[in-house]
């Protein structure tokens, strides 16, 4: 059938172009997931959102897609009723220490089962797969196989076509709508708290917008460098999305520093002796990433 069509209508620029049905943006996703368009389309579809912009509508239809497609994570193998912490991670560190492992290893550390999944969006950056590595955690090539608190997907794992899409970006340099689905979407076969992260405002809207809309269990912050952990040197906002509304369950912290947290390296290695350290209560846990945890452990309880 092709998506010529749908791209007529997302095309025609940011004051003309017109916004897509849940179902038309399903049908479109749907085609590109399922290799069943060209790589010319793609990349039309690609630029034309970039420009437009996604209305929640259309991003529930393309979420709706993607959970008709993907290996989904398998429910626990060691509970009966669980909900998994889901941690995206796409963006990687460059000016700050990756520490999304640190986050995820507490959760599992206080009893939660997490998901993290990603795969490496940019060059140049060291991403949380490099440090979970070199804390000697590997990744899940089957997720039907669900029996650790803890498990790392990468993205082709879950779906091979929603890799295709996102690698886009090292073609044309500008990010697409894939982008924030893997920070939306629930690669789990059961109920998951997602925790999310936006690096612009203009996202933050949308993607709250988005969570209301699907009634979706969430947490939303501003990301550190897109990762979906909080800035160990000041608190961000953090809002908790449950049942199609929200609330704010930590303000920011405001006005100028005390002091700021020691910190590792950026490299790999570095930041995985130092989260290693945090976690055998050698070093302190930074104050921003220990009230994160703190806040979803007490949503998980309320889910």
């Amino acid at each position: 059938m092709g998506i010529g069509h749908y791209i007529k209508e997302i095309g025609r620029g940011k004051d003309g172009a017109r916004a897509l049905t849940r179902e038309q943006s399903a049908d479109l996703l749907g085609q590109i997931l399922d290799d069943q368009v060209s790589d010319l389309e793609v990349g039309a579809f690609c630029l034309a959102m970039r420009i437009k912009g996604e209305t929640p509508h259309e991003m529930a239809g393309f979420l709706d897609a993607i959970h008709a497609r993907i290996n989904p994570l398998s429910h626990p193998s060691t509970t009966t009723t669980c909900t998994t912490v889901v941690i995206p991670c796409y963006n990687g560190a460059r000016k700050l220490p990756a520490l999304t492992p640190l986050l995820a290893l507490l959760l599992v550390q206080a009893g939660a089962q997490v998901c993290v999944h990603g795969t490496a969006t940019e060059s140049g950056r060291i991403s949380s797969f490099d440090v979970f590595d070199q804390l000697g955690y590997k990744g899940n090539p089957n997720p039907s196989n669900n029996n650790h608190p803890l498990q790392l997907l990468a993205t082709e794992t879950l779906h091979i076509g929603l890799k295709k899409l996102l690698d886009v970006r090292r073609v044309v340099g500008l990010r697409n709508p894939a982008h924030s689905l893997v920070k939306l979407m629930n690669p789990c076969a059961g109920p998951a708290l997602l925790v999310s992260s936006y690096t612009h405002p203009e996202y933050a809207s949308s993607m709250a917008e988005t969570f209301k809309l699907l009634n979706a269990s969430a947490f939303l912050l501003r990301g550190t460098e897109g990762e979906p952990v909080a800035d160990a040197r000041r608190t961000p906002q953090m809002e908790f999305f449950t049942g199609g509304s929200s609330k704010i369950v930590q303000v920011a912290q405001a006005g100028t520093l005390a002091s700021m947290p020691e910190l590792p390296a950026i490299d790999a290695e570095a930041t995985a002796k130092y989260i290693q350290a945090v976690l055998n209560q050698q070093l302190p846990v930074p104050t921003s990433i220990r009230l994160q945890t703190d806040h979803i452990l007490q949503a998980l309880k309320s889910l």
